[in-house]
């Protein structure tokens, strides 16, 4: 009856393109699936009348999905980015192997960290945050072993 796992974390993007670039080229996640919805059961499970999605289902290894949606029917600018102490759902956390690499090539790619790689207090996970296209923080955690 309780909650059994997290399936997937929804992030709505203005540009889908840039967007996947960071998800699936950047980070490596696998695309599984990519279609457009513009149903009424859409815009009845959404509230958004009209609505007419496109949707990106990325997967990673252990198959924890995030789905991107881009509302073609209601473009809209990107708002100013949400600080971590800002209440509501404020980041996301993916686990990766090698944390320091992946942080190298991100700042190649001119992705923002507020700081490099560091080992949390109780010295369990490395970690650090930065901010995907869409300015949603994404906090990157390599567990320690």
């Amino acid at each position: 009856m309780g909650i059994r796992a997290i399936r997937h974390t929804g992030i709505v993007v203005s540009d889908m393109h840039t967007s996947l670039r960071f998800y699936r080229d950047l980070l490596g996640m696998e695309v599984w699936a990519d279609f457009q919805d513009d149903s009424q059961m859409i815009q009845d499970v959404t509230g958004v009348k009209g609505a007419k999605v496109w949707m990106i289902k990325l997967k990673a290894e252990d198959g924890v999905s995030i789905e991107l949606l881009q509302y073609l029917s209601h473009p809209q600018a990107v708002p100013e980015p949400r600080r971590a102490c800002d209440i509501g759902c404020n980041h996301i956390a993916l686990q990766v192997d090698d944390l320091d690499s992946l942080h190298e090539k991100l700042l190649a790619e001119g992705i923002e960290f507020n700081v490099a790689p560091i080992v949390s207090s109780e010295g369990f996970a490395k970690f650090t945050y930065c901010r995907d296209p869409e300015g949603v923080l994404v906090e990157l955690v390599e567990i320690r072993k």
